[in-house]
């Protein structure tokens, strides 16, 4: 009766010592494997808004052809903020916080048009991509000192680009959200 006993406390011991193995493994390939997850995540968000403003960039080159053309974007925006900025006519995204360092921090890369700069934080780093035009770039009309911030939603953002002609000897392409 007593040797019994003893194989089943031996049982527990060793169930509750093969458990505790296999949550510690558990642990350690979940601690290894996290941070690679989120780099993954965030170069694929980069990678996704790069071919993003690329299709932004192409539309605005469409309107180009005679004052009055309009286009259509749809631009999807999981993280990070996008920027309008009619004062220095530029199109600029910024992912601040990213885990994956995209170029040399400190060094402009250009991918295409986009030109893609990352800055070292503490613990992160944050990436910013832009186009600059040459163009006058406007949205809802106005050419303000504020530029317009789009930041992270479900459904994407629809917007208008429209050639509204020569001003000034300068092209002027206007932006708009649509409803």
């Amino acid at each position: 009766m007593m040797i019994l006993s003893q194989r089943r406390g031996q049982v527990w011991v060793e169930t509750v010592i093969y458990t505790l193995i296999g949550i510690a493994l558990i642990g350690l390939v979940l601690a290894i494997l996290t941070p690679k997850i989120k780099e993954f995540r965030d170069r694929s968000v980069i990678e996704q808004t790069i071919e993003s403003l690329n299709v932004f960039d192409s539309k605005v080159i469409d309107v180009l052809d005679a004052p009055g053309n309009k286009r259509k974007v749809i631009f999807g925006l999981q993280r990070g903020i996008i920027f309008i900025d009619s004062l220095n006519d530029t199109i600029r995204y910024v992912l601040d916080e990213s885990n994956v360092r995209y170029s040399e921090p400190g060094l402009s890369l250009d991918i295409g048009r986009i030109n893609v700069s990352t800055q070292e934080l503490t613990e992160s780093y944050k990436i910013s991509l832009y186009m600059s035009y040459k163009y006058n770039i406007t949205f809802d009309g106005n050419d303000s000192l504020d530029s317009q911030q789009f930041t992270p939603v479900s459904i994407p953002y629809e917007f208008f680009i429209t050639n509204k002609g020569t001003v000034n000897n300068k092209l002027w392409i206007d932006i708009t959200e649509g409803n």
